[in-house]
């Protein structure tokens, strides 16, 4: 039965009012902004919750939610609503700018960080992982994933993909750094040890300065800003920026833009910038 089928079942209603203090919650954890046609969608994805937890209306959910004791689902309740679309080698031309470009340029260099600022399942960090091995090794290098959702962070530690996600994976890559699964992983794929091993995924808030990851030489924030309202997005650009060095290198989402910002960056190609000193 589909989400709204099962709210239905139990009576449950979304009224204005309490939508509108959800939409005060999630901008507040996580910085996004959940416009006026998304209380479809807010009500789908919560219903499970309310029913699983045998609760007769939003306002009830929402005051476990402010509760000391709905820590754990604050969790559930972010991973429910924050959208993890992501596959592996998305939008190819950030990867060959990175290969022919990026990587080049740090060729002298006695290390290169990398930063997956919205890495979901991990998809991007292992294929950022796959790209420094093939072309950075032996050199020192490193990737760092972070994420709001502990849920979806916990899977991109395992590695372990379904065989439709690797369908971006170049077929060099797929053999030298993907397992196939057999048995009960008959279908899906897993990321060889020694390179999930080199990338750390770690708990991170946008919305917030995270001065104890250090600094980067690159950082991917693609496909996130379009969440955010305008004060938002600028907000999470400062944050990230101060973790980019003098130099360093900034990818967006290719439908993401900085018409009129005053930000510290130049354009190299479309979606893609450079930390300038100022």
């Amino acid at each position: 039965m589909a989400d709204g089928g099962v709210a239905m079942a139990y009576n449950l209603t979304l009224s204005d009012a309490e939508f509108e203090l959800f939409r005060q919650f999630f901008a507040k954890h996580i910085g996004i902004y959940l416009a006026p046609a998304k209380k479809s969608l807010l009500f789908g994805r919560l219903a499970k919750r309310l029913t699983a937890l045998g609760l007769d209306s939003y306002s009830d959910y929402y005051q476990l939610l402010q509760s000391p004791a709905g820590s754990k689902e604050r969790e559930t309740a972010i991973d429910l609503i924050t959208t993890h679309e992501t596959y592996f080698f998305r939008e190819p031309k950030h990867f060959e700018f990175l290969q022919n470009r990026i990587l080049p340029a740090f060729s002298g260099a006695s290390e290169l960080r990398v930063w997956s600022a919205a890495s979901s399942t991990g998809e991007e960090a292992y294929t950022l992982a796959m790209l420094l091995d093939s072309f950075r090794s032996p050199k020192p290098w490193s990737v760092v994933g972070t994420d709001i959702s502990q849920l979806v962070l916990e899977n991109a530690r395992m590695g372990l993909f379904p065989m439709t996600r690797g369908e971006g994976i170049p077929a060099p890559y797929l053999k030298r750094y993907c397992l196939k699964g057999t048995g009960r992983y008959q279908g899906a794929f897993l990321i060889e040890r020694s390179l999930r091993e080199r990338v750390e995924f770690r708990l991170g808030n946008l919305t917030k300065s995270q001065p104890e990851l250090g600094q980067f030489d690159l950082i991917l924030l693609r496909n996130v800003l379009i969440y955010f309202n305008e004060p938002t997005k600028f907000k999470v650009l400062g944050h990230v920026l101060e973790r980019l060095v003098p130099g360093g290198w900034l990818m967006l989402g290719h439908s993401e833009t900085l018409h009129g910002s005053d930000l510290p960056l130049e354009t190299l190609a479309p979606s893609i910038y450079r930390k300038v000193e100022r």
